[in-house]
């Protein structure tokens, strides 16, 4: 595997995407591979526009929150890219505490039941 390209088939085994996730995302253009004849080969900007790709989609953000970073990165630079990704964090550490309030109540709801129906048994 080469260090600074990788083939289609290479970068669906290094990111453990399927070829259907890595086509999309070329197809909304968060990534655009090099291309020869029927061949698609990804750089190291690609590889690490996946890498942010992912780590974003693991922290919950939508691909247009994403595709939007990875623009101000491109046309702004450095500092505004790390200022949208404060407000964007931001904004997602608040879904996410409230996600996760909600799952602390609807969890104690249903081990309150677990717990009430255990205690009815014989």
């Amino acid at each position: 595997m080469s260090e600074t390209r990788l083939s289609f088939k290479e970068m669906c085994a290094r990111f453990d995407v399927t070829p259907r996730t890595l086509r999309y995302y070329e197809y909304i253009e968060l990534l655009t591979p090099e291309r020869e004849g029927r061949s698609r080969f990804y750089g190291p900007k690609e590889i690490a526009r996946m890498t942010l790709i992912l780590r974003g989609r693991k922290f919950g953000f939508a691909l247009e929150e994403i595709r939007q970073w990875l623009l101000i990165y491109e046309h702004e630079g450095t500092e505004a890219q790390m200022r949208a990704w404060i407000e964007l964090a931001d904004r997602q550490l608040v879904e996410l505490a409230e996600q996760k309030a909600q799952l602390d109540d609807t969890m104690s709801e249903l081990q309150a039941l677990r717990d009430e129906t255990e205690a009815s048994l014989p």
